[in-house]
């Protein structure tokens, strides 16, 4: 497969993607930090794999990944590769894996916690709701969480947009409206 490495993207990681003539592609961005890229790898090889057992006849993120997945990441699954607090979210992440790895608020928090670069970066659960806040050069105001997303409004286009909970914004523009 050709693996290639590529500048910071806003909605994913990694991915995986196979075209008729081509050898399967693997995309992780170069930044992530050691821990994510090495999970991000093996998320996207678990699809590979399955691709080359079951090619487009399965769900993307559906039993068979999960298993191959799970397999994939059980030699590793130690303290010899990843950090106690780490393993130990890891594990219990592995016992029924998401689709992304920021789907899971715990992993995502014990992730942020060892990058030294996003340690420190305020997340939209962690203002208040009505807070106005910038994600993407963009202004928003907090709304309403719903299960694992929050209801914004865009200030400019006055459009409503469900932002993930756990995504960074930008606190040098937060201010609580009263």
């Amino acid at each position: 497969f050709d693996l290639r490495l590529r500048k910071k993207r806003i909605s994913k990681v990694g991915d995986f993607s196979f075209h008729h003539g081509r050898p399967p592609r693997i995309t992780i961005n170069r930044d992530s930090h050691p821990y994510l890229f090495l999970l991000t790898y093996i998320h996207e090889v678990a699809h590979l794999v399955v691709h080359k057992q079951h090619g487009n006849k399965t769900e993307p993120h559906g039993g068979e990944w999960k298993n191959v997945f799970q397999m994939l990441m059980t030699p590793i699954l130690n303290e010899s590769v990843f950090p106690a607090g780490l393993l130990t979210v890891l594990q219990v992440h592995m016992s029924d894996p998401m689709a992304s790895s920021f789907s899971d608020p715990l992993l995502t928090r014990a992730l942020r916690a060892l990058d030294e670069e996003r340690k420190h970066v305020t997340l939209l659960s962690e203002i208040p709701e009505g807070s106005i806040f910038g994600l993407h050069g963009r202004r928003f105001r907090k709304g309403l969480l719903k299960r694992t997303r929050v209801q914004c409004r865009e200030l400019n286009t006055k459009r409503n947009y469900l932002v993930p909970a756990d995504a960074e914004v930008e606190a040098g523009q937060l201010s609580l409206s009263l």
